[in-house]
C-alpha cells in the first residue's frame, strides 16, 4: 500500500475518467500512487472528523484504497448511476464504521453509535454510518480539499513574489500596508495581486470539482 508520507499533492490530480481506467489494471502502481496522493488527505481528515483516533484514521485510509481496489471493476462513471464523489463516501463510510466497531467494549464508543434491536450488552452495539460522516461533512471537506489543491497548483505557477503577497495578506491576514512595505512593492499591487491569485485559485478548483466529481 502506498506511503502516506512525501509525496506532493500539487501535480498529482489527473482527470477522473483517465485516472480510474488505468487502476483496473491493478498491477500498474505508478496510477495507485496518484490515486492515493489525490485522495488520502480527504479521507484521512473525514475519518478525523467522524471521531477515529490517528491510528485509526490511517487504518481508514488504507482499508478505503483496498476497497476501492476490490469493488473498481464494478464502477461505471454513468452520471445516472451516482457520482464517483458519492461512491467514494459510501466505501469511506463503511471503513471509518469498520473502525469502530474494531475498539475494544470496554473503551470510550464512537460519537454515533446506534443501539441494537435488542437492547442488550454495550459489544452488540453497531455504528451507523450514515451518522458517522454525513454528506454535509463529506461535501464540505471535498471543497476544502479542492481549494487545498487548487492554491498548491496555483502557487507552483505564480511568481515567487507574488504567491508571497497573496500568502502574507490572505493566509497569514497581515495588513496590505505591511505587506507592501514588506515585499516592496505598491499598495495597489498588493490588492491586485490578491484579486488575481483568489481569482486564479477559484478557477482552477471549479475545473478539478468537474474532473473529480
Amino acid at each position: 500500500m502506498p506511503s502516506m508520507m512525501g509525496h506532493d499533492l500539487s501535480d498529482s490530480i489527473p482527470t477522473r475518467q483517465t485516472l480510474l481506467a488505468r487502476l483496473k489494471d491493478r498491477q500498474d502502481d505508478r496510477s495507485w500512487q496518484e490515486f492515493f496522493d489525490t485522495y488520502w488527505r480527504l479521507l484521512y481528515g473525514v475519518a478525523r472528523k467522524a471521531g477515529l483516533t490517528e491510528v485509526e484514521a490511517q487504518d481508514a485510509v488504507q482499508e478505503t484504497l483496498v476497497a476501492v481496489a476490490q469493488r473498481l471493476d464494478g464502477f461505471r462513471p454513468d452520471p445516472a448511476l451516482g457520482s464517483f464523489k458519492h461512491w467514494l463516501l459510501q466505501i469511506t463510510r463503511c471503513r471509518i464504521a469498520d473502525q469502530f466497531r474494531k475498539r475494544s467494549p470496554t473503551g470510550p464508543p464512537g460519537p454515533a453509535f446506534r443501539e441494537a434491536p435488542t437492547r442488550t450488552a454495550t459489544i452488540e452495539r453497531v455504528p451507523d454510518p450514515a451518522s458517522l460522516l454525513h454528506e454535509e461533512l463529506w461535501e464540505q471537506q471535498w471543497q476544502h480539499h479542492l481549494t487545498d489543491v487548487a492554491m498548491e497548483r496555483v502557487k507552483r505557477r505564480a511568481s515567487p513574489r507574488h504567491w508571497l503577497i497573496f500568502q502574507q495578506l490572505v493566509l497569514e491576514e497581515c495588513p496590505p500596508r505591511e505587506v507592501a512595505v514588506h515585499c516592496g512593492v505598491s499598495l495597489a499591487l498588493v490588492y491586485v495581486t490578491r484579486h488575481r491569485i483568489a481569482a486564479q485559485i477559484k478557477r482552477e478548483a471549479r475545473r478539478l470539482e468537474k474532473e473529480l466529481r
